[in-house]
């Protein structure tokens, strides 16, 4: 008898994000994200971001690391965003890839967009991000944490 043909999991609905964590994620805080490795291992790395208009968030990559290539094959993230000024004061983000930009022009005008927001946009980083093979994910929030206000 034949198995029948596995369903595909609905994605979950967006998370509604409140206007305390939009702010924080408006502001260029710096990230940590964490991947599945191919052996089921968590990877985690520091990163740039940024919210997008949509409520998703905008990650990019040199190609070649390990995370984009988790991501590829596995869409599940989480990010742990914190400020720098007190790193107890976070957000936490569980979400899934919505989009990968393959197209390397564009996903080169997002890490020089980057740049700019962390005010690193020198003339040199610049011209190496715009030789660099690149890659931007945009991920889809489905679960916030907010630990702003813990004490």
């Amino acid at each position: 008898m034949p198995k029948p043909e596995a369903k595909p999991e609905p994605k979950p609905e967006p998370a509604a994000l409140s206007d305390r964590v939009r702010a924080f994620l408006d502001q260029p805080h710096f990230a940590s994200l964490a991947t599945i490795g191919d052996h089921g291992a968590p990877n985690q790395a520091v990163i740039w971001y940024r919210l997008e208009p949509d409520g998703r968030v905008l990650v990019n990559s040199r190609e070649g690391r390990r995370w984009p290539a988790n991501l590829r094959r596995d869409p599940r993230v989480n990010l742990a965003v914190f400020w720098s000024e007190d790193p107890n004061r976070w957000v936490g983000i569980t979400g899934i890839v919505d989009e990968v930009v393959e197209d390397v022009a564009r996903a080169r005008d997002d890490i020089v967009a980057l740049a700019h927001r962390y005010d690193d946009a020198v003339p040199a980083t610049v011209t190496r991000f715009r030789s660099e093979a690149r890659v931007s994910f945009l991920i889809r929030i489905v679960r916030v944490h907010d630990h702003l206000q813990d004490d």
